[in-house]
């Protein structure tokens, strides 16, 4: 009596992403590469558009693929390629006194898009749900720039809370106008997955 030991290679293996999949995620990755860096310095945190990125990539990719799109733009930053804000990069950028807002963009992902993909249409929903996660976003930061840059509490909210609320609330605004309506025609056109 003989046994087989042999494999069978007729079952399909379930792919966890496809094709299509990587590549949208690595165009929004590289979105965010391209608008993270430009910022408008104004004290120890600069103005940047990171979060604006991350706000359009959770439109587009969804929740899971939007923080993995994010994640991968931290690889990519903490290697060496200058993506951080003002064209920065490496450990010392992501563990330096700003850190802690890169740190904070992951949460703030997380929970901004669960909303968004439950509530693509609504718009207080998700607005809320941005508004939510940046304030965690702002907590990390500030915790991590108190710590860093030997702040206390009200001095690391001047410097790195209170003169960026207006404009990511401008940013939030243009995120919930703009992303159902890009999600729509991702749909329409059956790209979005």
């Amino acid at each position: 009596m003989q046994t087989s030991n042999s494999v069978n290679t007729s079952t399909p293996v379930k792919q966890k992403f496809t094709a299509h999949q990587l590549a949208v995620i690595g165009v929004m990755t590289a979105v965010t590469c391209i608008l993270a860096p430009f910022t408008i310095p104004i004290g120890p945190v600069p103005i940047s558009l990171t979060n604006l990125a991350i706000y359009f990539s959770l439109y587009v990719l969804g929740m899971k693929k939007g923080t993995i799109s994010y994640l991968v733009y931290l690889l990519i930053g903490f290697i060496g390629v200058p993506v951080f804000s003002g064209f920065t990069s490496g450990p010392e950028k992501l563990f330096g006194p700003t850190g802690g807002y890169l740190i904070g963009f992951i949460p703030m992902a997380v929970l901004a898009g669960i909303l968004i993909d439950k509530f693509t249409n609504s718009r207080i929903i998700s607005f809320l749900g941005m508004a939510a996660g940046t304030v965690i976003c702002y907590g990390f930061g500030t915790a991590w720039l108190s710590y860093q840059a030997h702040l206390d509490w009200k001095a690391a909210l001047f410097a790195g809370v209170i003169p960026f609320i207006l404009g990511d609330v401008i940013k939030m605004a243009l995120a919930v106008i703009a992303g159902p309506e890009i999600r729509r025609q991702l749909v329409r056109a059956g790209l979005f997955f």
